[in-house]
């Protein structure tokens, strides 16, 4: 196993990446890890299952082997080692509102998504780095809402979880809501508010059972090339609004920790601890740049009020994250808003005014 090697020197306003020249001249391709809370790092080619074994080690035959590899302790692939867990077992009768591909004398073939844990690992300053932790938050965090919240049409269908490889979804024949925005279509008012009671539909069925998204952005919604269809996904940042909230910049929580406890007692019951993590830009809430959010449901709202910036004014937005981390808005955010300018400006007031998605809140053309 080759672990690439890394120097980070830190300089004024950017940072310079020294690798090994050896290291360079190695075969195979570098993969890339792109998220805001970690480093990005390379894969690991021996795809090991670590079933939480903290005392594996590693044994190799090269005659130059490398520095140990971290293991991490709870290693993401254990979510789908058989027996599955009753709670991530596919819903009954899953494809009920799929239409298959495909159909014979015994059988229908459905198209679907496969999507598995991806852990990276990298050595930087001579310590490993490892994304291992958030995967396994992440995935845990999804399947609490695809196995938690009811089916619903602008919501993308869980159906079931594979052995030691991950959850199985709907294919979405679509495009992203961003490719949709970034063709610039002269969307009329009625399609306009079509995605708007879609999302909203969508949204406030999650909220229902008190589960935030927590990243909603345009890269995260799909529109169907069918019928327009509005479906949400990657909930990997959901949190419960019934947690207790701890900082994102504290040791991260034990995923595993409120399933490796014993149930508590009648007398009363033990809340889970989460970790709200900022989401994409610029559609996260100030308060969660900030590391001060604490009703995830409220954020979403925030979030939606960007959106709906987007959609009105057909064009996608960016603010300076300084101000955005004030709950300041540029001069000109609502030029060209000609639906939705009243509610946007609701849904992203500072959190304590905010306004709460409802849906009474559907619109009519």
């Amino acid at each position: 196993m080759h672990v690439k090697r890394v120097t980070l020197t830190s300089k004024k306003n950017w940072w310079m990446v020294e690798l090994d020249e050896k290291e360079n001249k190695l075969e195979g391709s570098t993969k890339s890890f792109s998220s805001s809370e970690e480093t990005a790092v390379a894969p690991d080619p021996l795809h090991r299952h670590y079933h939480h074994n903290n005392n594996d080690t590693q044994k190799s035959s090269s005659p130059n082997p490398s520095p140990p590899i971290y293991n991490p302790p709870r290693h993401p692939t254990s979510i789908f080692s058989f027996p599955t867990p009753t709670a991530y077992c596919a819903p009954p009768n899953p494809t009920a509102n799929l239409a298959p591909v495909a159909q014979g004398s015994a059988s229908e073939l459905f198209k679907c998504i496969v999507k598995k844990p991806d852990v990276v690992q990298l050595e930087i300053n001579g310590e490993m780095q490892s994304n291992a932790s958030d995967v396994t938050t992440q995935f845990l965090a999804e399947l609490r809402v695809y196995t938690t919240v009811a089916r619903h049409r602008n919501i993308a269908a869980f159906l079931g979880c594979l052995e030691n490889v991950g959850m199985v979804l709907e294919y979405i024949d679509g495009r992203t809501l961003y490719d949709v925005i970034r063709a610039r279509p002269e969307l009329s008012i009625a399609q306009k508010i079509d995605y708007h009671n879609q999302l909203l539909a969508g949204l406030t069925h999650m909220h229902s059972y008190g589960l935030s998204h927590g990243d909603l952005s345009m890269l995260n919604i799909q529109v169907t090339n069918s019928a327009n269809t509005i479906k949400l996904l990657d909930f990997g940042r959901s949190v419960s609004a019934d947690s207790l909230f701890s900082s994102p910049s504290d040791e991260p929580e034990d995923p595993f920790a409120h399933i490796r406890k014993p149930s508590p007692p009648q007398k009363g019951t033990t809340k889970k601890v989460e970790q709200i993590h900022p989401g994409t830009r610029p559609f996260a809430a100030p308060e969660v740049l900030r590391g001060e959010c604490r009703d995830p449901l409220l954020a979403d709202a925030y979030s939606f009020g960007m959106i709906l910036v987007c959609i009105d004014r057909c064009e996608l937005i960016d603010l300076k994250p300084w101000e955005q981390r004030k709950d300041l808005l540029p001069t000109g955010l609502f030029d060209g808003c000609v639906v939705f300018e009243v509610r946007a400006r609701e849904y992203l007031r500072k959190w304590d005014t905010r306004r709460r998605l409802e849906k009474t809140d559907v619109m009519t053309v």
